[in-house]
């Protein structure tokens, strides 16, 4: 496995295999790798014949200063985890690196990027289409792939790479969520859970499995959303931000009295620790 600290040299090893006709998959992180991210890995490796992980704690799509310094960076054991599940280069830049002067490009991506986590976190998705558009002209991938846990965020990076970036021709890959035994969507966050706020936390999941049997069982938008937030109120650790019914492909909220072609996305406060999660109808 190759580790890459600059964009040149990655640029010119990437260039070579492509004169000799080889495929190239990419999947974006934060680091604090887990399953889920191996996952995505594990798919590219399957698919193409190099897959390329970038590392790199983006500052511009935190609001929340705090919340960038407190996420969790082990750097060293997510190179051993590549490594043992058969990366073969690894992209861990400096901020300087994708950062060297200030960049103010404006994303104007309309609906998709400015509900739910676009109303909560103002900027996030700006700060995501920064840096994944530098990424993937760096990078140049024929897929790149990407966990439906954020999955407004693939809805946004598709919308950003069809109205932005014309010359990339690659695909935007979405795969399902990874989840532990009990059913907690996997998250770098999750180590932030302390065991209380962890058995908590396993109701966000439970919801969203019961909300979908209503649905299928017929039940309403307004039914099943009165459901999710009885059912989140139950835990003392708990704290709903939003919970939106949402057209699977605009992610505007579905005013139908029968959720149909849907998603349900959630975001929840465990203690101080920000979860996401969503469920297709």
């Amino acid at each position: 496995m190759e580790i890459f600290y600059e964009i040149a040299p990655l640029k010119k090893k990437l260039a070579a295999l492509k004169l000799q006709n080889k495929t190239i998959g990419f999947v974006a992180t934060m680091g604090a790798l887990h399953q889920g991210h191996i996952s995505l890995v594990e798919k590219s490796n399957k698919e193409n014949d190099f897959t390329v992980v970038s590392i790199f704690v983006n500052p511009t799509q935190f609001n929340n200063k705090e919340d960038l310094e407190k996420y969790p960076r082990n750097l060293e054991a997510d190179f051993r985890l590549l490594e043992d599940n058969e990366c073969d280069m690894v992209f861990a830049p400096a901020v300087a690196e994708m950062y060297p002067e200030e960049d103010t490009r404006k994303f104007e991506l309309g609906d998709v990027a400015q509900v739910m986590e676009g109303k909560y976190r103002p900027g996030h998705f700006n700060g995501v289409c920064l840096i994944v558009s530098k990424l993937l002209d760096i990078v140049n991938p024929d897929n790149a792939y990407f966990g439906q846990k954020d999955y407004q965020q693939i809805a946004v990076i598709r919308a950003m790479v069809k109205k932005y970036m014309h010359g990339f021709k690659g695909n935007i890959v979405s795969c399902p969520i990874v989840r532990e035994k009990d059913g907690l969507a996997l998250s770098s966050r999750n180590s932030h859970l302390d065991e209380g706020q962890r058995k908590s936390a396993v109701i966000i999941s439970q919801t969203l499995f019961k909300a979908k049997e209503l649905s299928d069982k017929g039940a309403t938008c307004k039914e099943i959303e009165e459901f999710i937030k009885k059912s989140i109120a139950t835990d003392a650790n708990l704290c709903l931000e939003y919970v939106e019914i949402a057209d699977k492909d605009t992610l505007l909220t579905i005013k139908e009295s029968k959720p149909k072609n849907a998603v349900i996305c959630i975001t929840v406060y465990d203690g101080k620790t920000r979860l996401i999660d969503n469920i297709l109808l």
